[in-house]
């Protein structure tokens, strides 16, 4: 049992459970969400708290490696897991404050020609006590190196994994997020992104979640889409955009579409051109991002004077666009290369 799993609720009726009072849920809840071990919860009494230490774990994350880039100081994590699995997180710092890019799942089956944490397929899905971790080790890891604002403030679901893959995990660990009396990250600074998971994508925007959704898009049409995206063809870019005007409707709030840019695949003008057409009247934003390139797949990326044509194209169709910023380059930075990178070390990828 993964304590970190429970809310306070359930933090509660659990210590009642095991014939404790009431109030040690609360005091366990908030232990927890600052990251704290048994051992440092100095309002238990002793003997409680080697008994919980005896037959649980309150962190069940921890922090395997950590790389630190000196471009621009993101941080990337590998977080090892209780049964030896381990996954990543990327923590980045803006004028803002801080963000954590936080995994879902132990790599992904998904199988996006772009993205290295889905080239081993899926292994299982993380708790939302593992992805709660996943914050609570950045949390630590601030508090210990100085930093005068050692919280997290916003949370991106971009590591490895599909968050809506690991729907009822991810939509607990999203209400966790918010408990009054935990990290309490208030679910506006919160990004999910999905591939395109259109039943899940309408299921969602009747959770009363206020995330904003960033939908993998990637192309402008099936026949580009269904060449980088296993998922296109299930689900083809109209139902696509339809659950995506259905977010819009339902929530109030824009949708994102990542466009990972690939040279020779999705990246010309001409492209751009069909994209906006696609995407006029819908409340929306495109993030265009310069692709890392993946040896794996063959696929390279694209020369800066090939982002700003595709960026120039769609700003005067008038759509929102923007060229996001790259973080971390010299560190691994993308999606499961590290992870990957450390398992071909160990001689668990071959």
């Amino acid at each position: 049992m993964i304590l970190a799993d429970l809310n306070m609720e359930e933090m509660t009726a659990w210590c009642k459970s095991r014939g404790l009072p009431g109030f040690r849920g609360k005091q366990l809840f908030q232990w927890i969400h600052r990251g704290a071990d048994f051992p440092e919860m100095s309002n238990l009494p002793g003997p409680l708290r080697e008994q919980l230490a005896a037959e649980y774990t309150a962190q069940p994350v921890r922090i395997r490696e950590q790389r630190v880039s000196r471009l621009d100081g993101t941080v990337k994590f590998l977080n090892a897991l209780t049964d030896g699995n381990c996954v990543e997180s990327v923590l980045m710092h803006y004028h803002h404050g801080h963000t954590l890019c936080v995994s879902t799942q132990v790599g992904c089956r998904m199988g996006c020609a772009f993205c290295a944490s889905t080239l081993a397929g899926c292994v299982r899905n993380l708790s939302a006590g593992e992805m709660l971790g996943q914050v609570l080790c950045a949390n630590r890891y601030l508090a210990e190196t100085g930093d005068p604002d050692p919280r997290v403030h916003n949370v991106v679901l971009m590591g490895s994994g599909e968050p809506l893959d690991n729907y009822d995990q991810v939509t607990r660990f999203l209400r966790l997020l918010r408990e009054p009396e935990g990290v309490c990250i208030g679910l506006r600074g919160v990004s999910l992104s999905t591939c395109g998971l259109v039943p899940q994508m309408r299921r969602f925007a009747e959770e009363d979640l206020p995330v904003t959704l960033s939908v993998s898009l990637h192309a402008p049409n099936d026949r580009v889409r269904r060449q980088l995206m296993p998922i296109a063809h299930t689900y083809p870019m109209e139902e696509v955009l339809s659950a995506s005007r259905y977010y819009v409707e339902k929530t109030g709030r824009r949708v994102i579409f990542e466009y990972a840019l690939v040279d020779g695949v999705n990246a010309a003008p001409a492209q751009a051109e069909e994209l906006a057409g696609r995407l006029r009247g819908l409340q929306c934003h495109v993030n265009l991002i310069p692709l890392n390139d993946v040896p794996e797949r063959g696929l390279r990326g694209v020369r800066e004077e090939q982002v700003q044509a595709f960026l120039h194209t769609l700003t005067a169709c008038h759509i929102s666009a923007t060229r996001r910023r790259e973080m971390g380059d010299d560190i691994e930075g993308a999606c499961g290369q590290l992870r990957r990178k450390i398992l071909t070390e160990d001689g668990g990828v071959s």
